[in-house]
């Protein structure tokens, strides 16, 4: 999805344990491991009004990781791929040196139904030494994606390492994320189960940490790595995610992420010139903020 406003919201604080924002980068962290930027989708209605069109835009530097919880959508990008995407299958698109995508409502749902629409796109930035590697995309199915229980919560391994478990998802660098779900309370401990900087992102239901009650649509950063001990009030939803950070700055600008800002102020005019990779068959075209 185009991060058209990169809208930071300047609400986060801390409350002992974590620092507590809205959706990232926010104020107090740009990063959690090497998660650059989370596009929460909904949950909407849509329908014959309001489609999801977004047209052809560029990125470089990342990996887009696209994660539906309702709805469907058709990705098509410049190496080629058309693929729907449905709730629980990852679209894992590598931008490297440059790609271009659109994301659409399917053509065959444009028939006058409405329906709820909700799900992520995550920026994930890419090691330094593969920030100019060639573009790819993954599709991995939801009966490829590994699933467990303890007690009574539910969990998936969306993408990278966890719980001593690997996800298909073909990462660049030691990541997580894990879906977990709940019915009846639960104590959350996930201390030597990942590695790295560890991000709560509340997509249903409160939590309970350090005392105070959060509620969703709040991320929580902690702030000692590799752990986290909350407590989950019934029927919650979480996406647990992070990883270990990079040694180099991450610079983003608009749906442009690099280690380099000469690089990005290349990309912008690539995009601008129109000598940017762009797609065969759609000629649709979203400018560069400012131009």
């Amino acid at each position: 999805m185009s991060n058209i406003g990169l809208i930071i919201e300047e609400r986060s604080r801390d409350i002992g344990d974590f620092l507590v924002g809205r959706l990232i980068p926010f104020r107090k962290k740009r990063m959690i491991g090497p998660f650059i930027f989370i596009d929460h989708m909904g949950p909407t209605q849509l329908g014959p009004q309001n489609y999801m069109d977004v047209d052809q835009h560029p990125h470089i530097g990342l990996a887009t990781l696209t994660y539906l919880l309702e709805g469907e959508v058709m990705h098509e990008d410049s190496l080629g791929t058309q693929q729907r995407i449905q709730p629980g299958s990852v679209n894992w698109m590598v931008a490297g040196k440059g790609v271009s995508h659109s994301e659409r409502t399917p053509a065959d749902m444009r028939n006058g139904i409405t329906f709820t629409a909700h799900g992520y796109q995550i920026w994930v930035a890419l090691p330094k030494e593969l920030e100019e590697t060639d573009p790819e995309f993954h599709h991995i199915g939801i009966d490829e994606i590994p699933k467990w229980e303890e007690g009574n919560a539910s969990f998936k391994l969306v993408a990278g390492e966890g719980y001593s478990r690997k996800s298909p998802v073909p990462v660049h660098s030691p990541l997580f994320m894990i879906e977990v779900t709940n019915t009846d309370a639960y104590f959350l401990d996930i201390k030597d189960k990942v590695r790295g900087e560890v991000g709560i992102c509340i997509v249903d239901g409160s939590i309970e940490a350090c005392g105070e009650t959060i509620h969703k649509g709040n991320i929580l950063v902690s702030k000692v790595e590799d752990t986290c001990k909350i407590n989950l009030r019934p029927n919650t939803h979480l996406l647990l995610f992070g990883g270990e950070p990079f040694p180099e700055e991450r610079h983003i600008y608009w749906n442009f992420v690099s280690s380099s800002k000469e690089r990005i102020e290349r990309a912008k005019t690539d995009w601008v010139q129109k000598t940017f990779p762009m797609m065969q068959d759609d000629k649709t075209y979203v400018p560069l903020p400012g131009s």
